[in-house]
């Protein structure tokens, strides 16, 4: 048997009757499996069986089989044609389908992201409100701790002044070392004052913390509104891409959720806490101000009313001791004026007793040249009786007289006493009207005024 591919008499397969390829297709051709064709023997009568022919008789196709796969091929053909006719057709409204498909859904996505970007601009604006109210309430609470600090620094000066004032009392001499009105308010101002510094210190140290933590939220807010700000420039950017944009390519790791990535719903919510927090402390804040604004007119007031009170006092006091030491000085004029009538007296009594030498001398002096009467003249007569009763009588005058000067002598010893003291008492007044005049209220004129303890 010869080979079937060599020879002109060989013979030839299905497929080397097309003379060209099939037309590209929607779905790729395949090729059909080919078909085995038995030869047919010619053992008819018109059949030669000579072996002179025998090699062009082998593995030849009839006519009708030639006309058959002809009329297979050309049905086949058809029917590619009609089916990549259905095909193309298919494919287009396929193409449109999808063209429609994605553009509405770009239509859609570029809506969602537009929605987005409203809702990122809201939340921004308020965060951006909120930044700016808070740190607009910061400064505020910044003044008001700054009046604080200068109220505190104002308070030194009338702490300084009530205890020199005391300092300065304590020089008072005895007995006018008491404790009287004035250092009772004195202490009461120096406690007081004692108790406002307190205050302030323990609301200068809640301001600094409210300020702190005014600070925090509005950092934690600047991050949020800015990362507001970063996300809103990208949607933007986003939302402006289009077909025609010459910068899109292909992000195939993109089309994926995040494992970190929030929801609608908690990034709203995180926005909301943020805001809600940061309106509680600016609240606080504000409650904050008020209080620190009442502390300082009720501690100024006060401050100044006790004051005042110390300074009523003082004067008061002052005016207690002129009174006393006018007093004193009248009764120190009389008693002058009575050490001198009295000296005068004693004077006086000496010069008396001394007068009464002289009567004494004659008196005594007949009773002795009486005595020398001689025998029964030595008479007691009414000369002597009256010569003894004169003796008796002067003696009895000097005796009083003599009494009378030591009394004298005596009262003028009191009446010196009493200068001295009246003297010592004046000075001891003098000196403690020094002190509370010229010293304290002297200084206690240097007392800040309310504006100034108010911290302004």
């Amino acid at each position: 048997m010869a080979d079937p591919a060599g020879g002109p008499g060989a013979m030839a397969q299905p497929s080397v009757l097309l003379t060209k390829e099939l037309a590209p297709q929607t779905v790729p051709a395949s090729d059909l499996p080919m078909k085995v064709y038995e030869v047919a023997l010619n053992t008819g009568t018109d059949s030669s069986s000579g072996l002179a022919t025998a090699g062009f008789r082998i593995a030849k196709y009839l006519p009708t089989e030639w006309h058959l796969n002809n009329s297979e091929l050309y049905q086949k053909a058809f029917t590619s044609c009609d089916q990549a006719e259905r095909d193309r057709a298919a494919a287009k409204d396929l193409a449109e389908y999808a063209a429609a498909a994605a553009q509405r859904a770009q239509q859609d996505s570029t809506a969602a992201v537009g929605q987005r970007l409203e809702d990122i601009h809201f939340w921004k604006s308020q965060l951006q409100n909120e930044i700016e109210e808070l740190d607009a309430e910061t400064c505020l609470l910044a003044a008001q701790k700054l009046r604080l600090e200068r109220a505190l620094d104002a308070t030194e000066v009338p702490y300084t002044i009530a205890t020199d004032n005391l300092q300065c009392r304590e020089r008072r001499q005895a007995p006018d070392l008491v404790c009287d009105e004035v250092e009772k308010e004195l202490l009461k101002e120096a406690e007081l004052i004692r108790s406002i510094q307190e205050l302030l210190k323990r609301t200068l140290i809640q301001a600094r913390n409210q300020m702190r933590i005014n600070r925090e939220h509005k950092e934690v807010c600047e991050i949020d509104w800015s990362d507001k700000v970063e996300t809103y420039n990208i949607d933007d950017k986003c939302g402006r891409y289009s077909n025609q944009s010459t910068n899109i390519q292909f992000h195939p790791t993109s089309v994926k959720f995040e494992e970190s990535a929030s929801t609608p719903e908690t990034w709203a919510k995180f926005s909301h806490d943020n805001i809600y927090r940061a309106e509680r402390e600016k609240l606080a804040s504000i409650n904050l101000r008020d209080l620190i604004d009442n502390i300082l007119h009720d501690t100024s007031e006060d401050m100044r009313k006790q004051c005042a009170a110390v300074n009523e006092a003082f004067a008061k006091h002052c005016e207690e001791l002129h009174d006393t030491k006018h007093k004193l000085e009248h009764h120190l004029k009389n008693t002058l004026k009575e050490i001198g009538y009295q000296e005068a007296n004693i004077a006086a009594l000496k010069q008396a007793i001394k007068d009464k030498e002289a009567p004494m001398k004659v008196a005594q002096t007949r009773l002795y040249d009486r005595s020398f009467r001689p025998n029964v003249d030595l008479c007691r007569d009414d000369a002597q009786f009256r010569l003894v009763s004169e003796v008796e009588e002067l003696t009895e005058s000097i005796k009083s007289l003599k009494k009378k000067l030591l009394e004298s002598e005596q009262s003028l010893r009191n009446l010196e006493d009493t200068r001295m003291n009246l003297e010592k008492e004046i000075a001891v007044k003098t000196n403690s009207i020094f002190i509370d005049k010229q010293k304290c209220m002297a200084h206690r004129t240097r007392y800040p005024v309310v504006f100034k303890l108010a911290g302004y």
